[in-house]
């Protein structure tokens, strides 16, 4: 199918924009928009960029593998340096705020890899859609100055997602996946502990074939989310006895599935406004 004038103008922009930025960082994390970007930055300037991935207990082993293999698959550089977000008491104690710190955390590494190798600019994946939506890393990328290409030239999801399919890229559909520290109900810590009974229970969905899910830690409670197209499968006693059995053997209590299926930033829900508009304030400071 043939890209629209539209978008096919918008890629050759994006290209000139990546271009204009010198020597570039990419915040590399394996989703759609920041592979997408990581590829596009490779084609626009070559050996003068470098994909970086932030290694900590907060991404999955498997996300942090499939994303050095699709760099590798693309001959794109690569590094993965260590973070350290589980040290910040304000990133443990998960109110709102987290992926404020959590960004804070990666830009202020990023900016110190940044100097020592004389690269001139960080840029990571962020999309016109996500504007739209709760992200208070926004906040923190704003601070750092962080470039955000995709954004800068009106890319929404839907269109990042077109543009990678016509590249031959592999992740143009890959399902979203965001941090692990993201399925932890606000106000319970942030620890190692809760971090691998999500990342156990998320790989056991995965092997049984389901394709997007979530596990929610709510304490004691685990909430799972299974996609409205995928739910029939799970609404079997003997499913039923299976995910008991072994979320349960990963330590929680009670173990109960979402009807309302899959949807991305449900512990948002949660949220009360004055919640929501606290890290936007940090605009202002």
């Amino acid at each position: 199918m043939a890209l629209a004038p539209e978008l096919i103008a918008k890629r050759f922009v994006l290209d000139q924009h990546l271009r204009s930025l010198g020597r570039t960082l990419v915040a590399y994390s394996g989703g759609t928009d920041s592979a997408f970007l990581t590829w596009a930055s490779h084609q626009a300037l070559g050996s003068n960029m470098l994909a970086v991935i932030a290694d900590s207990p907060s991404l999955a082993r498997f996300q942090r593998d499939d994303a050095v293999a699709f760099a590798r698959e693309n001959n794109i550089p690569i590094e993965v340096i260590r973070t350290d977000e589980l040290d910040r008491p304000e990133y443990v104690r998960n109110d709102s705020s987290r992926c404020f710190h959590c960004k804070d955390e990666l830009f202020t590494v990023m900016e110190g890899f940044s100097s020592a190798r004389g690269f001139q600019t960080i840029a990571y994946g962020v999309n016109l859609d996500d504007k739209s939506d709760f992200r208070p890393g926004q906040v923190a990328a704003s601070k750092h100055r962080v470039a955000a290409p995709l954004l800068e030239v009106g890319l929404s999801k839907e269109e990042i997602r077109v543009l990678a399919r016509e590249a031959g890229l592999r992740i143009w559909d890959k399902p979203a996946s965001a941090c692990l520290s993201s399925r932890i109900e606000y106000g319970q810590p942030v620890t190692t502990e809760a971090l691998r009974a999500i990342e156990q229970g998320e790989d056991y969905l995965r092997r049984l074939g389901f394709r997007q899910f979530r596990v929610r830690h709510h304490g004691q409670i685990v909430r799972i989310e299974i996609a409205r197209e995928e739910m029939h499968r799970v609404l079997t006693s003997e499913m039923a006895a299976e995910f008991t059995r072994v979320f349960k053997t990963l330590g929680f209590k009670f173990v109960t599935l979402d009807l309302e299926g899959f949807r991305s930033g449900s512990m948002n829900a949660l949220l009360t406004p004055d919640q929501i508009a606290v890290p936007n304030s940090r605009k202002s400071a």
